[in-house]
This record gives C-alpha cells, sequence and structure tokens, in this order.
C-alpha cells in the first residue's frame, strides 16, 4: 500500500481489510470509512527492555486516515523487499505488512554506541523490511543521497536513516573539512560508505 501526500505534512493511507497501517498513537488527524483503532500494547518488534519505542496503533477496516505528527514533515519511503535502518522517534506510520525488529546499535562496538547517542538513537534501532511503505518524520524536510560505492559525510543530528548495503561509521571531523554539516557535527561526522541511500534531514535541529 502507498501512502498518498496531502501535503509536506499530512499523509493519507487507503484501509483495507487485506491492508491495516501501524501508526504512532496521537498521529491520527481525520478518517472516514468504517476504520477502528486499535493500541498495541508495544510497538512490533521492539524490546521492552530499551524504553524507547514508541506506542503504536493500528488502523483496521475500510476507509481512509489522515496522519501527521507535531507538525513535522513527513517522507514516504517505499520498500520493494528491501529494508530502512531508522530512529524508532522517527516513524509516523507503516504498512502492518512489513516486518520489524530492533537492532543493539552496542554490537557494533563502543564507537557504533557513541554514535547512537550523537544520533538521539540511544542504544538501539529499528529495521523494517519487506514490500510497503514507510511513512518518517523529520525537521525540514528529508532528501535521499544515493551511493553507488563512494562514501559521504553526514552530521549525526541530520541523519535519518538508511536503506540498502551501508556501513555508517563515527569519525572525528577534524581536518576533515569536506564533510557534509557542521554543528552539533564538529566534533564528529557520521561516515555512510557502501552501495544504497542513506535519508538526511534539512536541519541539525535534534529530533
Amino acid at each position: 500500500m502507498a501512502f498518498e501526500s496531502v501535503n509536506s505534512k499530512v499523509v493519507r493511507a487507503q484501509i483495507s481489510q487485506q491492508g491495516a497501517v501501524l501508526a504512532r498513537r496521537g498521529a491520527m488527524l481525520g478518517y472516514d470509512g468504517n476504520v477502528s483503532f486499535r493500541p498495541l500494547a508495544h510497538a512490533p518488534g521492539a524490546g521492552m527492555i530499551t524504553g524507547e519505542s514508541n506506542k503504536m496503533m493500528a488502523s483496521e477496516g475500510s476507509g481512509s486516515v489522515l496522519y501527521g505528527y507535531r507538525g513535522l514533515y513527513v517522507t514516504v519511503i517505499v520498500l520493494t523487499g528491501d529494508s530502512l535502518s531508522v530512529e524508532a522517534d522517527r516513524i509516523l506510520a507503516h504498512d502492518a505488512s512489513l516486518q520489524t525488529s530492533v537492532e543493539m546499535i552496542a554490537q557494533g562496538g563502543v564507537r557504533s554506541a557513541v554514535r547512537g547517542a550523537m544520533t538521539g538513537q540511544g542504544l538501539f534501532t529499528t529495521r523494517i523490511s519487506g514490500h510497503g511503505s514507510v511513512a518518517v518524520l523529520s525537521h525540514g524536510g528529508t532528501f535521499p543521497l544515493q551511493l553507488s560505492g563512494q562514501t559521504v559525510g553526514v552530521d549525526p543530528q541530520a541523519y535519518v536513516g538508511h536503506s540498502g548495503a551501508l556501513q555508517v561509521d563515527l569519525k572525528s571531523s577534524v581536518g576533515m573539512r569536506h564533510l557534509v554539516g557542521r554543528g552539533s557535527g564538529e566534533a564528529f561526522q557520521l561516515h555512510v560508505s557502501g552501495h544504497g541511500t542513506v535519508y538526511v534531514q534539512a536541519s541539525e535541529e535534534k529530533f
């Protein structure tokens, strides 16, 4: 199911018996048709010990629902069998058919744990995979950077998520003036390399 962009901050999802949508609680702005809303105890795939999962609700039935959250910009990312790694608090809504899991950033070592603290991800990030659409939140909108083997630098506060075969590492930005970003990235930058897409928000405002 594809989300329809109403404007830069609102999306519409068509709900059917075969196509439910999961969204963060408080994101429903309006709806029509015979749609019901069911709270979920925990975000799918979220570990209870993380303390970082968002409270979610399922939209089920038949009709359409408008989603938005606190006036933040919404970007729709379509998955075609691949996966998206994204901060949990950036997820607005996604097709219920998509699979979600929680990854522990600290598994990548101390530098990865520091990267999580820098980006606001804590020690965990969410991986969403399968066929369907994901609506993510950002400050100022999101733009994609396509990588085909090269390395780019991204300010940690501007990083939204990534898909594809990408490696994300925390690096000191001292003496690396070619990197993207400044502000909170004066001491550190994220180096993203490989083949895939990294999504960057048009702001360094903390999320």
